[in-house]
């Protein structure tokens, strides 16, 4: 027959077997080491006790539990502890941080940005310049680390020539 029992702390109601009465073990809910008790000493509170604690409470002026009075509270809800002789060992892991939360918490790292000539060219008016200087004001003079030309070829899709063109590689701490 299983012992059911509220945690003195958290309130949290279980349940053991009654083999289990007099063992110490730890509250699943919010960790508090608890004292199976016998069975015979445990009792719940019946519908007239719960009722006139209610009726206290609204005489005496202090706030109700909304809930108490709710289908959702009559529904008893009984969590088997198990009890072993072992150390408490957490079921439940800590989940792994998304990178990108990961990435916000770590120092500021090089991180390396090319900027190519013919993507810089918009409408006919070559904007190669304004895109270096807008970037490199965004990153801050401080975190800019080295700047590199470069020469590259590629094939012009419209002309189907290979064409060669220039970039610059700005390293920063981002």
């Amino acid at each position: 027959m299983d012992i059911i029992f509220k945690c003195p702390e958290c309130e949290q109601e279980l349940s053991v077997d009654s083999s289990g009465a007099g063992s110490e073990i730890d509250c699943p809910s919010c960790g508090e080491k608890i004292v199976i008790p016998e069975q015979s000493t445990v009792a719940a509170p019946t519908l007239e006790e719960q009722a006139a604690a209610t009726a206290a409470a609204i005489a005496a002026h202090q706030p109700i539990n909304a809930i108490a009075g709710s289908a959702a509270a009559k529904v008893e809800m009984h969590l088997k502890v198990p009890v072993t002789g072992k150390p408490t060992v957490s079921l439940i892991e800590k989940a792994i941080k998304p990178l990108e939360v990961a990435a916000k918490e770590t120092d500021k790292v090089v991180k390396i940005k090319t900027i190519r000539h013919t993507d810089c060219i918009e409408v006919g008016h070559d904007k190669f310049d304004e895109v270096i200087t807008q970037f490199m004001g965004k990153v801050g003079e401080r975190n800019i680390l080295n700047v590199v030309p470069l020469t590259y070829t590629h094939i012009d899709i419209g002309s189907q020539k290979i064409l060669t063109d220039y970039a610059v590689l700005i390293m920063y701490r981002g």
